[in-house]
């Protein structure tokens, strides 16, 4: 009974995640929550400024001083990152080490533009909004590109959209705004092993939606609340990023679901159907159509070593 009300205490954060990975998250945390030691080959704990300085640097290798820095968003969005590999396949992004690797890049002379290579199913909704205005942002110094390669959905959709320009994959997916929370009613299983749990506390409200009693009304309504605020968040700011209304956003777009390149493109919840490299290219183009025409290859050569 303590792995299920572990695994039940962590799935009620609030998430901007796509509900089918429910399965295998609570498989994850299962085996988390067990007696037996993780496998070290389950273990992963994202290092964006590793994974960013890598990128870079087959980048800069092959792109002779374009001067577009590559920020990967990868698998479940957490705020503060520390999860693992088979939740979503490529590990997890920190939105706080994304935050601090786009900092950097900012700050980086060398570097002209920033293209955030996203896949992910989206995560939970703590450090998401910030993020997000941290690229509305940082749209105001250097422009800023997206693309879905090949998952955007929640969470990432929502990073995704404030960006300046955003592209899907031909095969990729964007989506799934919306806001989800779980409430596990463990009163039952509790009672048939002979358990009966008494909540000491303080303050009106403060064991409001615990798991040994059935969920309320009362308590339902609050939960609600607190999902509907959530949404409410996101449709702005995918509505801002979009440059679309709130109601567009609530009544199409998938409405909760992910949509495929085509169906986003016709929904105006991307820019454009492109493959990675092919929007690589073009903000290639658009670098060289800005510089100089006296600017001499060494200045290139130099810059393309700076990234590196």
């Amino acid at each position: 009974m303590n792995k299920q009300l572990l695994i039940s205490e962590f799935l009620t954060t609030p998430w901007a995640l796509m509900p089918e990975r429910l399965q295998a998250m609570t498989a994850v945390l299962t085996r988390w929550s067990s007696d037996e030691p993780p496998k070290e080959e389950t273990l992963f704990q994202v290092n964006t400024d590793r994974v960013m300085r890598d990128t870079r640097k087959q980048f800069a290798a092959s792109s002779a001083g374009a001067g577009i820095a590559v920020l990967p968003l990868y698998g479940v969005i957490t705020q503060r990152g520390n999860m693992v590999d088979d939740i979503s396949g490529p590990g997890s992004t920190s939105t706080q080490k994304f935050t601090s690797a786009l900092r950097q890049v900012l700050a980086d002379d060398t570097v002209a533009q920033i293209l955030i290579d996203i896949d992910s199913p989206g995560g939970s909704v703590y450090g998401v909004s910030e993020l997000a205005a941290e690229i509305m942002k940082a749209r105001t110094q250097k422009p800023v590109v997206a693309v879905a390669n090949s998952l955007a959905a929640s969470a990432a959709y929502w990073i995704g959209c404030a960006a300046g320009e955003f592209y899907v994959t031909p095969g990729g997916e964007v989506g799934s705004i919306g806001v989800w929370q779980a409430h596990f009613d463990y009163s039952k299983a509790l009672e048939d092993e002979g358990v009966k749990p008494t909540l000491i506390s303080a303050g009106k409200f403060k064991v409001e939606g615990n798991p040994y009693v059935p969920l309320d009304l009362e308590a339902l309504s609050f939960m609600q609340s607190r999902v509907d605020d959530y949404y409410n968040a996101f449709a702005k700011a995918v509505a801002k990023g979009r440059g679309l209304t709130v109601n567009d956003v609530r009544e199409g777009m998938g409405e909760g679901r992910v949509l495929g390149a085509d169906a986003a493109l016709a929904a105006k919840m991307v820019d454009g159907v492109a493959t990675f490299d092919e929007v690589l290219a073009k903000m290639q183009k658009t670098a060289r159509s800005a510089q100089p025409v006296g600017a001499s290859r060494l200045k290139q050569a130099r810059a393309a070593l700076a990234l590196i």
